[in-house]
């Protein structure tokens, strides 16, 4: 008897100790049930305004921009200097320069051509006013031996008939030598003329040259013609394919380096589908936040929508058909450009009193729709009927009242 007792004394010590375990196990259980619920975020089911809302996916775009191009008649284009992509620049900004060493040094060799040219025709007047002043003094010259010869021939009477025919003879010659000096005079005028004119032509090409050397200097640096935000255009190189201009490229005559959007001209654009299309009205008013400006959104309306459907060739294979929408902006920033992403949100209904609560709140279980309602310190899991969802809310049609806390946390993952 006494070894009985002593074989089920230890028996017994273990069952307690089992029970003991098996307590503190349900005592921890339970615990671990009931605190998941304060620790779960909570919303309230509301009673309010419900407003839905058509996302739609845009960019920025301009309606006008301007296409900065290489100068034709340059010669080699090779990029020195070139505005960052996404520049912020005003009119009058140089947005490009090209390497203009070749086309400075012919200026150079130019501006020399004309100087010479100029000195040439200094030199030419210089010598036909010499010519000119000689061939006077010659016809001065002349004209005295004229007249003292038709002197000497007045006094025929009372000289010998030999006298008188040598004055004559003398007169003849002397007339013959003013004839000369005359003809001479308006012959080296004519070609003192006539030089001049072909050194102030050849003054002229070389003033021509310079001025065309001039423009193509100036041509090698691009200023932006408006305000805006530089854009660089692609270019194909064989290593890299479609690549923004950058310095030390070589650009082509006419090559468009840089697009340049007029600010003044910027609204969103965007597709949609054929069922949104029927959502949208013309004047319709828009909330837009733009991916790079974050800490601000736009008013805007809808400006255009297109009345038929076109191929969207940026939407991948195959290729769909849907609407063109733009938005013309109400506000604009400084910081907006072309390219950037946005997001526009359109009231396309309204529900005056609705049960709302946000869509975090409702959650898929076998199939159902159910939200989890806080009842004391646990979540009840409560099948709902949604009537809308828009954006972060939904509209709740059944299930739910106003004033009942949801978990915005799928309770039964935690506990």
């Amino acid at each position: 008897m006494n070894d009985r007792n002593q074989k089920w004394k230890p028996r017994k010590r273990a069952l307690t100790g089992a029970a003991a375990l098996v307590l503190c196990g349900l005592i921890f259980g339970a615990f671990r049930l009931a605190s998941p619920a304060v620790k779960i975020p909570t919303a309230e089911v509301k009673r309010k305004e419900f407003v839905d809302y058509l996302e739609i996916r845009g960019e920025v775009k301009a309606l006008r921009s301007v296409v900065i191009t290489a100068p034709y008649s340059a010669g080699d284009l090779q990029i020195m200097k070139l505005a960052e992509n996404g520049a912020k620049v005003k009119k009058g900004d140089v947005l490009v320069e090209f390497d203009n060493t070749t086309v400075k040094q012919k200026l150079a060799q130019d501006q020399s051509a004309l100087k010479s040219a100029e000195a040439e025709i200094q030199q030419s007047r210089a010598a036909a006013r010499l010519k000119e002043e000689k061939d006077l003094t010659d016809v001065m010259t002349a004209d005295y031996d004229v007249r003292k010869a038709r002197m000497d021939t007045s006094k025929q009477e009372i000289l010998s008939v030999i006298e008188g025919e040598q004055a004559k003879l003398k007169l003849a010659d002397a007339e013959q030598k003013l004839k000369e000096a005359e003809a001479k005079l308006k012959a080296d005028r004519s070609s003192a003329a006539s030089d001049v004119a072909s050194k102030q032509q050849k003054r002229d090409q070389a003033a021509f040259q310079v001025r065309q050397d001039e423009r193509i200097l100036a041509s090698l640096a691009l200023i932006a013609p408006l305000d805006g935000v530089v854009a660089l255009q692609n270019h194909w190189q064989p290593q890299g394919g479609p690549t923004p201009f950058k310095p030390g490229d070589r650009a082509w005559p006419g090559a468009g380096i840089a697009q340049l959007p007029d600010p003044s001209t910027l609204k969103i654009s965007a597709r949609i589908e054929e069922a949104e299309r029927g959502q949208l009205k013309m004047g319709q008013s828009a909330t837009i936040r733009v991916d790079a400006v974050p800490d601000g959104s736009f008013s805007g309306g809808i400006d255009t929508i297109s009345p038929t459907a076109s191929l969207d060739f940026n939407a991948g294979w195959p290729v769909p058909r849907n609407f063109s929408v733009e938005l013309a902006l109400a506000n604009g920033d400084a910081r907006l450009a072309p390219g950037m992403g946005a997001v526009v949100r359109v009231a396309v209904g309204r529900v005056a009193d609705g049960i709302v609560i946000p869509s975090s709140a409702i959650f898929r279980k076998a199939g159902r729709t159910v939200a989890y309602v806080r009842r004391g310190t646990k979540f009840e899991e409560t099948p709902v009927e949604v009537s809308r969802r828009s954006g972060d809310e939904a509209l709740i049609a059944k299930g739910l009242r106003p004033g009942e806390q949801l978990a915005l946390k799928d309770p039964t993952l935690t506990q």
